[in-house]
């Protein structure tokens, strides 16, 4: 290996920071086959040692092992996430089986798992600080989990699954990446874009022209089934078309997922009853906050039928809504479908509340947002400041780098943000972390959020909408969990907690959004400067259950669907993708055609690439924390004089010092006991959604 060799040492920038403009694609394969072979050669060493197993010769020896490994993997992930071509996404479906048979050669390993195993018989007996001993315990679950306990045959299968898997996983994100990129839908008459802005005309015919398609205009696909723009288009035709096309994706052609859906749902049964689970969502949710599948069923399974009447009601509304506006414009009227949902609902809310969420954009302008907004917020609640480093580049040149700085200004580590969308990443949004805040490698965090927001025209500000300004506060959340870590092992940093608790703390940061110390900041009118005005502030906090049985619904339906398919045990046959869906939606009772799921399961890329699988409720079940954290937090207010900063800071160091700084160094449960001084309450999140008793019988 060269020592020129951007990946094979650790960076020289800023707090590890990843050398992005020196590093290529022909560099991740030949820096992470080197860091699969020194981790390897570590963990032979210490799976062979005659010596004794002890903390520190073993599972303190497998923390530190595989640190360029750690290093290189990060990067090449967070770029095949942000920034994957064609030749990157290649690279990854090549190595993602490679890198799923070194992690197996690991927690497979025999030898191994007879020394941890011995060191967690005699876990009492080793006098270990608290940390130390969750990560013996940590080690001896996941390697438990992993099937290291299992005979050789049972382990090979195992190997085969995984690496398999890897690779299908792979496949899925690709083939939906180049679906909802081909997808995109032409408009050749501007006059079918009436009721977007001039912004997002302009920027419809930039993204028709970056294809060779001057003088017409292209809608891109989102992530998600529902686009934002159903909300605002007038034609009823261009909405129809622009839905269809996005449940379309993954369900014809090459780009067709149903093959890789209905393998990976198998392998998954299969390598699920390896371990002695009836299903897969069994031996997801063991190691998870829920426990099992049926705790998750019986929270969630009567709140299907809920909100099924809930959105009933709410579908009766939107229908004379679209009777009134048919006999307004002298048309027949016809019955409500799913791409008019979000147009007559935007009507029925600027009816009822005189509010109409899309004219709203102009007081949402990124930068003040995210400066006055986002990062006001984390000075008020958590005493940080952030400056921007013009000097340190990422993986990008649109991505921009901020040294965050503690209350005592001390450098907690950097933050990246990757604000818009390309065809070469990724849909939706998430925070990467490229490299986790840990005592034992002594490396404080740096970490990435990534949106999707469609660039504005040349020379013209970026405006958020509200489910942008939304998404960005949530995304920072998850920034806040890895910046504010403060542990010792990297197994333990920041988001390094089950799937059903890490949506939670970026969940609650999005009260921030309007809060009144916060909102007057951020949301001025990008001309004029001046306030969102008070009346609007007020008619949104009084819409705020509006629509909420849809939103629920979508979402309910979308994760129940992934329990479904990863309910089913080995052996069972499914014919059929889409029918398997529709009989499933059924049984939930959530099969009402004009509220699809917000992901199909043929672009289900939480489900079946992302890491998500049997684990999409997790966004619900941590809801009930986050509302009943929220709650707490404004009990602690309103117990304060009125404007009392003070107030605001100790609470946002008590929910830092019990929560987001223990990552998954003790249970997170008991972090939010610690946190909360009980277990969370689901009537703070029925009564932010407009759920209760006394809501449904209004």
């Amino acid at each position: 290996m060269v020592t020129a060799h951007p990946l094979l040492q650790p960076s020289a920038l800023p707090f590890e920071l990843p050398p992005f403009a020196d590093i290529a694609v022909e560099h991740h394969r030949p820096a992470l086959e080197q860091g699969m072979a020194e981790q390897a050669a570590e963990v032979e060493a210490i799976a062979s040692s005659t010596e004794p197993p002890t903390f520190a010769n073993t599972v303190e020896a497998l923390e530190r092992s595989g640190e360029l490994l750690d290093r290189v993997s990060a990067v090449f992930f967070h770029l095949v996430s942000c920034d994957g071509d064609d030749e990157l996404r290649a690279l990854a479906e090549e190595l993602s089986p490679r890198l799923s048979e070194h992690r197996d050669s690991i927690m497979l390993d025999r030898r191994l798992f007879a020394r941890v195993d011995e060191l967690h018989t005699r876990l009492d007996e080793l006098d270990l600080d608290p940390e130390s001993a969750e990560l013996v315990r940590r080690y001896h679950r996941d390697m438990v989990q992993a099937g290291a306990a299992l005979d050789e045959a049972a382990q090979q299968r195992l190997r085969e699954i995984n690496a398999t898997t890897a690779r299908l996983t792979s496949q899925f994100q690709k083939r939906v990446l180049h679906d909802t990129k081909d997808r995109a839908v032409v408009v050749d008459d501007v006059a079918q874009l009436d009721g977007l802005d001039e912004a997002a005309v302009a920027t419809a015919a930039a993204a028709a022209a970056a294809r060779g398609l001057e003088g017409r205009w292209l809608l891109t696909c989102t992530n998600f089934t529902n686009h934002p723009m159903l909300a605002r288009l007038h034609d009823r035709g261009l909405r129809q078309r622009l839905l269809q096309a996005q449940e379309a994706r993954g369900t014809e052609g090459e780009n067709d997922t149903s093959d890789l859906v209905l393998e990976l749902v198998a392998l998954r049964a299969e390598r699920a009853a390896l371990l002695g689970y009836p299903d897969h969502a069994s031996a997801v949710t063991a190691t998870a906050t829920a426990g099992s599948p049926a705790a998750v069923r019986a929270r969630f399974d009567p709140m299907a039928a809920v909100v099924a009447e809930r959105v009933r009601r709410e579908q009766e509304v939107l229908q004379e809504e679209v009777d009134r506006h048919c006999a307004e414009t002298g048309v027949a009227s016809f019955p409500l479908q799913a791409w008019d949902w979000a147009y007559y609902t935007e009507r029925v809310r600027a009816r009822r509340y005189d509010l109409d969420l899309a004219a709203l954009r102009p007081w949402f302008e990124a930068d003040r947002v995210l400066r006055d907004g986002v990062f006001r917020a984390a000075e008020l609640v958590y005493g940080l400041t952030f400056t921007e480093r013009e000097d340190l580049q990422g993986h990008r040149d649109e991505v921009r780098v901020f040294e965050v700085h503690d209350a005592d200004g001390s450098t907690l580590g950097l933050y990246l943000l990757d604000l818009y969308t390309r065809d070469t990443k990724n849909g939706g949004a998430w925070m990467n972390a490229l490299v986790p805040q840990n005592r034992l490698r002594g490396q404080r965090a740096v970490v990435s959020n990534n949106l999707n927001v469609v660039p504005p025209p040349p020379g013209e500000p970026t405006l958020l909408s509200l489910t942008e300004v939304t998404t960005l506060f949530h995304e920072f959340g998850h920034a806040l969990h890895g910046l504010l870590s403060d542990v010792t092992y990297p197994t333990f940093s920041g988001t390094a907690v089950p799937r059903d608790f890490v949506e939670f703390p970026s969940q609650v940061n999005e009260m921030w959004i309007q809060h009144p110390q916060v909102l007057p900041g951020y949301a001025r009118h990008v001309e004029t400067g001046e306030p969102l005005p008070p009346q609007v502030v007020q008619r949104l906090a009084e819409a705020a259950t509006f629509n909420q049985g849809f939103a629920t619904a979508e979402n309910l339906a979308s994760a129940l669907l992934d329990q479904e398919w990863h309910s089913l045990p080995a052996g069972t046959r499914v014919d059929s993708v889409p029918e398997f869906e529709r009989e499933a939606l059924r049984r939930i009772g959530l099969d009402n055609p004009v509220v699809p799921p917000r992901y199909h399961t043929s672009y289900f890329a939480h489900a079946f690439a992302g890491g998500y699988d049997a684990r999409y409720y997790s966004y619900l079940w941590s809801e009930v924390l986050d509302a009943d954290t929220v709650a707490w937090f404004e009990e602690q207010q309103a117990a304060a004089p009125e404007g009392d900063l003070a107030v605001l800071r100790a609470s946002g160091d008590h929910f830092r010092a019990e929560l987001l700084s223990r990552g998954s160094s003790r249970d997170p449960m008991e972090s939010y006991r610690a946190f909360r001084g009980r277990d969370p309450e689901e009537r703070p999140l029925l009564a932010r959604r407009g759920l209760l008793e006394e809501d449904r019988t209004a």
